[in-house]
Parts: structure tokens; C-alpha cells; sequence
């Protein structure tokens, strides 16, 4: 992202430029950014035996999937649609690790006849997984009790977390296993999403890494992803170089004394994906009453749902006119509900109808949670690098 002329730019090519080839709204994604947070990951993590699965659930678009699988990813997914999407994008059955919920049993039979490692939710899944794979292998969801992330809707890990078996019922899983014939390889948690604290990082990990003691025949460790962004200004980006010494470290002593070198999994998402988006959309209205500025916009809480979900913060910025005079507005969509807005009372620099808005950060969990509330069609979606631009996804047509 550059701001050049007063204008802002996205892969060398001005905004307003792709809203006016590919119309409005417009979801644009910047290429060299998902590969510079795929790499600093893989860079700073220095262990022999990492393997990176991007969480796809925060952007399932086939040519994003498409791109980190040139750059040596895997896929973790949490649906049958997941793995049928990573399998066209070119993944094979051994680049995708699976993280159960509450799914059915006819899941889990596609999940062995397709030979996807499987990290297991609860006891009653490990009993129709052995019956269905007896004799088979196994990764099992902890919940350590440690939960952490930028909203509690976020959170997936603690005593209110519907996620995993608690950490308390070690030798259960064991026997269950056992019972069940099957053989336990790998342990998995995830905390939560978009966390910024690197305390919260090592102690999830060191919780887990004592777990994984009472396991005597691990293959693989996967502490799962939740590495944030900051979306709000003030917060503090992750230290990933600091964090990636600490946990190749830590992984690595551990190792030592299990007495076997393990593979140490990580399912990064949002960290990839979020700061590379951004979705324009146009400002077709400008409404000043006793009280607010509204600045409406032809999107929605359909188009990117974040805000209304989380009351998450994304920043904006008027692509037409980024410097100038600024006045406080709200930002609000075109959907017929009250709390369609994307910014309450953000102070921007002002904008006029036909001006194109930016949305910041929306790479992750935007078009992938996007709907056709009110009947609207959902936007396109574009790729840029070095000046140019590709279509990876056709602008919605309601067919009535």
C-alpha cells in the first residue's frame, strides 16, 4: 500500500483505478504482502521440522490458496468444503491437517477415506473415528484451560471454550484411544485469534509441552494459530523474530528431553491474509443531521461482517483525497439495519459523493463471512502485484 499524488495505491495501481475497472465494492488483495507474513513466519521459526497450515477459514479464495501452496504451505481446515476447495487448489491428502468439531459422521467417514490427518474434538468423535479407522492414527484437541484473543466470540481455548478435551483427562483420551484402537500421534490447541501478546504465546505452548509428556508416541505437537495483527492504532505488532527464538527454543528443549525430534505445526491465518485486503467501496451519500456526519457507502455488514460481529476496528481512509481537512463522521453501510456501520464518530479526512473509501486490513474474515442479506450480490474480488491486476473472483450476479 502507498500513498502517492495524495491517492492511495494497492500493488502500484491507484484505487480509484480498479473500482473503476472492476467496480464497486471491491475486495483487493496485495500479493507480495500474503508472501512477506508467510515467509517472516517461516524465516523466524527456525525449526527443521516446522510445517506452516494456513487456517483458510480466513480466506478460502482458490487463488490465494493457490499462491501459498507455491510458497510451501499446508492447509488446516474445518470443513468438507475446506479440503474439496485446497484439493482443486492443488494440495494433496498429506498437506492438510483437519480440526474437528461438532461434525457428523458422515464428515469423518470422508476424512479417512481421504486419508486427512485428523485432529480429534471430543470422546464421542474418538469412538466413531476408531470405528470407522481402527487401527489407525489420531491427533488429539487439548483445551489447556488458556484462552486468548481480540474479542471472547475469538476465543477457543479456557473453561468456557466449546473446543476440546480438557487437559485434566489425559489418561482418559489414553484409554479411550486405546479402546477405540487407535494409536494417539499428535496433540493440537488452539487459544484463540488475534492475539498480540507473546507471554500469552510461550505459556499456551510451555501447557501444552507438558501435556504432551503423558504421550508416548507423538509425531507431531500443533499449537495452532491466533498470531494477530493490529488493527487499532496504539496496538503493538507481534515480534516475530523475538517470538520465533523463543518458541524454536523452547520446541527444541522439549524435544531433547522427549528423547525424539517431533514436528512442530503452526496454523497461521489472519497473520497472512488480513493486511494484505483491503475492500473499497464508494460513497454514494453524505447525510449531516443535528447530531452525526453519516458517510454512506454502496457495502455492508454483508460484505465484510466484522465490525458488526466483534465491533472490531478497521482503519479507513478516503483512497480520493488520504491528506486534508478532516471532520468526525460515522461510516454506514447500505444494509437496512441500524447497525450496519463500519466507524462511529472516526475522525477522516472529509469526503465527498463519489470519493472511494478504503477499508484497511479486511483480507481476513471478510468475503469468506459475506452474505446476500437485503438480496445484495456480494462484491469481486482482485489480485495485484507490481501494477497489475487479475480478476480471482467474478462480481456476484442475483439470479432472480
Amino acid at each position: 500500500m502507498q500513498i502517492k499524488g495524495n491517492k492511495l495505491y494497492l500493488g502500484g495501481i491507484r484505487a480509484e483505478h480498479l473500482v473503476r475497472q472492476y467496480g464497486s465494492p471491491l475486495y483487493v488483495y496485495e500479493e507480495d504482502i500474503i508472501v512477506k507474513r508467510y515467509k517472516e513466519l517461516v524465516e523466524n521459526i527456525r525449526y527443521k521440522k516446522l510445517k506452516l497450515y494456513y487456517a483458510c477459514k480466513a480466506n478460502t479464495n482458490l487463488e490465494i490458496l493457490k499462491l501459498l501452496r507455491k510458497q510451501g504451505a499446508g492447509i488446516e481446515a474445518v470443513s468438507e468444503g475446506e479440503i474439496l476447495l485446497a484439493f482443486k487448489a492443488g494440495f494433496r491428502p498429506q498437506d492438510i491437517i483437519y480440526t474437528c468439531d461438532n461434525i457428523p459422521e458422515e464428515e469423518l467417514k470422508f476424512l479417512v477415506k481421504n486419508k486427512i490427518t485428523v485432529n480429534i474434538d471430543s470422546f464421542s468423535q474418538l469412538e466413531k473415528y476408531g470405528k470407522l479407522n481402527h487401527g489407525g492414527s489420531v491427533g488429539i484437541r487439548i483445551n489447556q484451560g488458556i484462552g486468548a484473543g481480540h474479542h471472547t466470540h475469538c476465543i477457543t481455548g479456557g473453561p468456557n471454550s466449546k473446543f476440546g478435551i480438557y487437559f485434566s483427562r489425559t489418561e482418559e483420551i489414553k484409554r479411550a484411544a486405546k479402546q477405540c484402537g487407535l494409536k494417539i500421534i499428535g496433540i493440537h490447541q488452539h487459544i484463540g485469534s488475534g492475539t498480540l501478546d507473546e507471554k500469552i504465546f510461550i505459556k499456551a505452548m510451555r501447557a501444552l509441552l507438558r501435556t504432551a509428556k503423558k504421550f508416548e508416541d507423538l509425531e507431531f505437537i500443533d499449537f495452532g494459530g491466533g498470531f494477530g495483527i493490529p488493527y487499532k492504532p496504539g496496538e503493538k505488532a507481534l515480534d516475530i523474530k523475538k517470538l520465533g527464538k523463543h518458541i524454536t527454543n523452547l520446541f527444541t528443549d522439549f524435544c531433547q528431553s522427549y528423547g525424539k525430534e517431533l514436528a512442530m505445526f503452526f496454523e497461521p491465518g489472519r497473520y497472512i491474509v488480513a493486511e494484505a485486503g483491503v475492500l473499497l467501496t464508494r460513497v454514494v451519500d453524505i447525510k449531516r443531521t443535528p447530531f452525526k456526519i453519516f458517510v454512506g457507502v454502496d457495502s455492508g455488514f454483508n460484505h465484510l461482517i466484522r465490525p458488526i460481529m466483534y465491533g472490531a476496528y478497521h482503519k479507513i481512509l478516503n483512497a480520493s483525497c488520504v491528506e486534508g481537512p478532516k471532520e468526525v463522521v460515522s461510516v454506514a453501510g447500505n444494509i437496512c439495519e441500524s447497525g450496519d456501520l463500519f466507524a462511529k464518530d472516526r475522525k477522516i479526512t472529509k469526503f465527498k459523493e463519489g470519493d472511494i473509501l478504503a477499508i484497511l486490513d479486511a483480507g481476513a474474515y471478510g468475503f469468506v463471512q459475506s452474505s446476500n442479506f437485503n438480496s445484495r450480490p456480494r462484491p469481486a474480488e482482485v489480485l495485484v502485484k507490481n501494477g497489475k491486476s487479475r480478476l480471482i473472483r467474478k462480481r456476484e450476479k442475483l439470479d432472480c
